[in-house]
Protein backbone atom coordinates (compact mmCIF):
# COMPACT_ATOMS: atom_id res chain seq x y z
CA UNK A 1 0.00 0.00 0.00
CA UNK A 2 0.87 3.70 -0.82
CA UNK A 3 -0.66 6.49 1.06
CA UNK A 4 0.02 10.22 0.67
CA UNK A 5 -0.81 13.27 1.15
CA UNK A 6 -0.89 15.54 -2.43
CA UNK A 7 -1.62 18.73 -0.21
CA UNK A 8 1.68 17.77 1.58
CA UNK A 9 3.39 16.95 -1.15
CA UNK A 10 3.21 19.71 -3.17
CA UNK A 11 6.07 21.85 -4.71
CA UNK A 12 5.55 25.27 -6.64
CA UNK A 13 8.35 26.85 -8.94
CA UNK A 14 7.48 30.38 -10.44
CA UNK A 15 9.80 29.19 -13.45
CA UNK A 16 8.39 25.82 -14.25
CA UNK A 17 5.38 23.38 -13.81
CA UNK A 18 7.11 20.79 -11.15
CA UNK A 19 6.66 16.74 -11.57
CA UNK A 20 7.05 15.08 -8.42
CA UNK A 21 6.84 11.19 -8.73
CA UNK A 22 5.61 10.42 -5.46
CA UNK A 23 6.18 6.27 -6.32
CA UNK A 24 6.15 3.89 -9.06
CA UNK A 25 4.02 0.50 -9.19
CA UNK A 26 5.08 -2.34 -11.55
CA UNK A 27 4.90 -0.66 -14.70
CA UNK A 28 3.50 3.03 -13.82
CA UNK A 29 4.06 5.86 -11.73
CA UNK A 30 2.01 8.33 -9.75
CA UNK A 31 2.80 12.24 -9.68
CA UNK A 32 1.33 15.28 -8.16
CA UNK A 33 1.74 18.02 -10.25
CA UNK A 34 2.05 21.51 -9.25
CA UNK A 35 0.82 24.61 -12.09
CA UNK A 36 1.88 28.39 -11.07
CA UNK A 37 -0.68 30.55 -13.34
CA UNK A 38 -0.17 30.70 -17.40
CA UNK A 39 2.60 27.76 -17.02
CA UNK A 40 2.34 25.85 -20.24
CA UNK A 41 3.24 22.03 -20.77
CA UNK A 42 5.50 20.79 -23.68
CA UNK A 43 3.33 19.19 -26.70
CA UNK A 44 4.08 15.75 -26.35
CA UNK A 45 3.00 12.25 -26.35
CA UNK A 46 3.82 9.46 -24.17
CA UNK A 47 4.14 6.52 -27.15
CA UNK A 48 3.89 3.89 -25.08
CA UNK A 49 2.68 4.63 -21.91
CA UNK A 50 -1.50 6.24 -20.87
CA UNK A 51 -1.25 8.94 -18.94
CA UNK A 52 -4.31 10.26 -16.22
CA UNK A 53 -4.58 13.44 -14.73
CA UNK A 54 -7.43 14.24 -11.75
CA UNK A 55 -7.60 18.05 -11.11
CA UNK A 56 -7.35 18.49 -7.47
CA UNK A 57 -7.66 22.17 -7.54
CA UNK A 58 -7.39 25.14 -9.60
CA UNK A 59 -7.73 24.29 -13.24
CA UNK A 60 -6.80 25.12 -16.82
CA UNK A 61 -7.07 23.80 -20.94
CA UNK A 62 -5.82 20.51 -21.86
CA UNK A 63 -5.55 20.39 -25.61
CA UNK A 64 -5.40 17.15 -28.37
CA UNK A 65 -4.77 18.08 -32.14
CA UNK A 66 -8.57 16.82 -32.19
CA UNK A 67 -10.23 18.71 -28.69
CA UNK A 68 -10.15 21.30 -26.60
CA UNK A 69 -11.40 20.52 -23.11
CA UNK A 70 -11.48 22.44 -19.68
CA UNK A 71 -9.99 20.94 -16.36
CA UNK A 72 -11.66 21.81 -13.26
CA UNK A 73 -11.54 20.37 -9.94
CA UNK A 74 -12.74 16.99 -10.40
CA UNK A 75 -12.07 16.69 -13.96
CA UNK A 76 -10.27 13.38 -15.36
CA UNK A 77 -8.40 12.92 -18.33
CA UNK A 78 -6.88 10.19 -19.79
CA UNK A 79 -4.47 10.28 -22.56
CA UNK A 80 -4.00 6.82 -24.62
CA UNK A 81 -0.78 5.89 -25.61
CA UNK A 82 0.50 8.23 -28.40
CA UNK A 83 -2.13 10.96 -28.18
CA UNK A 84 -0.35 14.26 -28.56
CA UNK A 85 -1.36 16.62 -25.78
CA UNK A 86 -0.56 19.70 -23.91
CA UNK A 87 -1.69 21.35 -20.63
CA UNK A 88 -1.83 24.98 -20.07
CA UNK A 89 -2.84 26.58 -16.93
CA UNK A 90 -5.15 29.34 -15.76
CA UNK A 91 -5.22 32.22 -13.18
CA UNK A 92 -4.82 30.15 -10.07
CA UNK A 93 -2.37 27.72 -8.97
CA UNK A 94 -3.32 24.28 -9.73
CA UNK A 95 -2.39 20.92 -8.55
CA UNK A 96 -3.33 17.66 -10.55
CA UNK A 97 -2.29 14.00 -10.05
CA UNK A 98 -0.96 12.15 -12.80
CA UNK A 99 -0.91 8.36 -13.23
CA UNK A 100 1.28 6.66 -16.08
CA UNK A 101 1.57 3.70 -16.87
CA UNK A 102 3.01 0.84 -20.01
CA UNK A 103 5.81 -0.45 -21.41
CA UNK A 104 8.17 3.43 -21.29
CA UNK A 105 7.19 6.33 -19.99
CA UNK A 106 9.51 8.54 -22.32
CA UNK A 107 7.96 11.34 -24.16
CA UNK A 108 8.24 12.76 -27.33
CA UNK A 109 7.96 16.64 -27.84
CA UNK A 110 6.48 18.82 -30.76
CA UNK A 111 6.60 22.16 -29.27
CA UNK A 112 6.40 24.03 -26.48
CA UNK A 113 4.38 27.28 -26.32
CA UNK A 114 5.73 29.86 -24.01
CA UNK A 115 9.30 29.04 -23.87
CA UNK A 116 11.55 30.76 -26.69
CA UNK A 117 14.51 28.74 -25.44
CA UNK A 118 13.16 25.37 -26.15
CA UNK A 119 14.43 23.19 -29.03
CA UNK A 120 13.30 19.83 -30.66
CA UNK A 121 15.38 17.39 -30.11
CA UNK A 122 16.83 14.99 -32.87
CA UNK A 123 15.47 12.13 -31.89
CA UNK A 124 11.88 13.49 -31.42
CA UNK A 125 11.74 15.40 -34.41
CA UNK A 126 12.77 11.81 -36.34
CA UNK A 127 9.67 10.37 -34.15
CA UNK A 128 7.06 13.00 -35.59
CA UNK A 129 8.74 12.62 -38.80
CA UNK A 130 7.53 8.99 -38.64
CA UNK A 131 4.17 9.99 -36.56
CA UNK A 132 2.72 12.84 -37.75
CA UNK A 133 0.84 15.13 -35.73
CA UNK A 134 -2.65 15.95 -36.74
Amino acid sequence: MHVFSLEREQEWNPKHHVEKILGTEADGDFTVACWEPGQVSPNHCHPHATEIYFCFSGGGTMRTPDRTVPVTPGAFIVHPPGEVHEYENGATRTLLFRVRYGDDMLSRHVAWRNNPGWTQSAEDAAYYKQHPVG
